[in-house]
């Protein structure tokens, strides 16, 4: 028979524990996903409190991080400047790791994308492009860039065509698949496989070529360049570069076009400000002060915000995009980086 003392130290831990699951939060429908590089941790943010709910852990050197279209799964690049080979895959409705997917020889990865089911990511060692399939557990297609640097990665929503910056080439990459069947006539005869039928349009643009964003519309591909501060304004249409800008963006990291496609954000490692752009003049419209420096932007359409990861200042800074004013600031942990969406369906 249990002493009362003992019965009073089991309804304690029983009490204990019913308040620590009563204090834990559920994963929202749309979360807010933020990187740490300094703590290696993924941090689920609520966008309604703006407060970090969980922080997971996942692998060294984080850069970037995608969720999967049923906003069940996250999958960050763990890159460690091409020397590492490994995606950190993150339950986020049981919130908790999951064993990495290991990349092998495809080293560096970094830019990442989710489309048609399947992660489509950069290995940077590897000068390549390649996708995983998660019902797999198998890479299923890789592409050679032959470019230095391949880096980040835009890939549409019918799968036809891939984009990606290649830094130290000062080149973008425009992948498309080509009309022509599998098992259709190879060139010596018999079936083509499936990576003869895409082709590779290397467009040189400005020195170390890193960030970028499609228009909404589909027409433009900017990119920013890091080592002569300019922007490179391709026509997606003729493949061709239409323009190009003397921002004196010196460090230029990521860029964004707003999700009306009016403006086009910029973020330096090294500069103070989001320095924005009128995508229709292609003119500089405004310099927001941030901090000392900054990387990922994630637009968010439906709270009409920009989120933006401070790295030296260790905070997402939350820019109005009506107003174009920081509002506020979240801890998601040291030096944060790379952003994403997640919605559950």
């Amino acid at each position: 028979m249990k002493s009362s003392g003992t019965r009073s130290h089991l309804a304690a831990l029983l009490w204990l524990c019913a308040a620590q699951l009563a204090a834990a939060q559920s994963t929202p429908p749309r979360s807010l996903l933020a990187l740490s590089k300094h703590d290696h941790t993924l941090a689920i943010v609520d966008p309604a409190t703006l407060k970090s709910i969980a922080r997971l852990p996942v692998g060294p050197d984080p850069h970037e991080v995608i969720a999967s279209a049923d906003g069940k799964k996250a999958y960050v690049s763990i890159y460690g400047f091409g020397r590492y080979h490994a995606l950190s895959v993150m339950d986020l409705v049981a919130q908790r790791a999951l064993p990495d997917v290991d990349t092998g020889a495809l080293t560096g990865p970094h830019g990442l994308d989710f489309a048609g089911g399947k992660v489509w990511f950069t290995a940077e060692g590897a000068k390549a492009i390649a996708r995983y399939d998660p019902a797999t557990a198998s890479v299923d297609w890789i592409m050679g860039t032959g470019q230095n640097r391949t880096h980040m990665l835009y890939v549409t929503g019918d799968e036809k065509h891939v984009y990606t910056t290649n830094v130290s080439s000062g080149t973008v990459s425009i992948l498309e698949e080509l009309d022509q069947p599998a098992g259709a006539p190879g060139p010596a005869g018999g079936s083509a496989p499936a990576g003869m039928r895409w082709n590779q349009t290397i467009i040189p643009v400005g020195k170390g070529d890193e960030g970028f964003d499609v228009s909404p519309d589909s027409r433009e591909l900017w990119t920013a360049n890091s080592q002569d501060g300019t922007l490179s304004i391709i026509d997606l249409a003729s493949r061709k570069v239409a323009d190009t800008i003397d921002a004196r963006i010196p460090a230029s990291n990521r860029l964004k076009f707003t999700p009306d496609g009016k403006l086009v954000f910029i973020t330096s490692l090294r500069g103070a400000d989001a320095v924005i752009y009128d995508a229709a003049t292609r003119k500089e419209h405004k310099r927001v002060p941030i901090g000392h420096g900054a990387a990922g932007i994630l637009m968010d359409g439906a709270g009409n915000r920009a989120f933006v990861a401070c790295t030296p200042d260790n905070y997402v800074a939350i820019i109005d995009l009506k107003t174009l004013e920081v509002i506020g600031h979240i801890d998601v942990g040291g030096e944060p980086d790379g952003l994403a969406w997640a919605v559950r369906k």
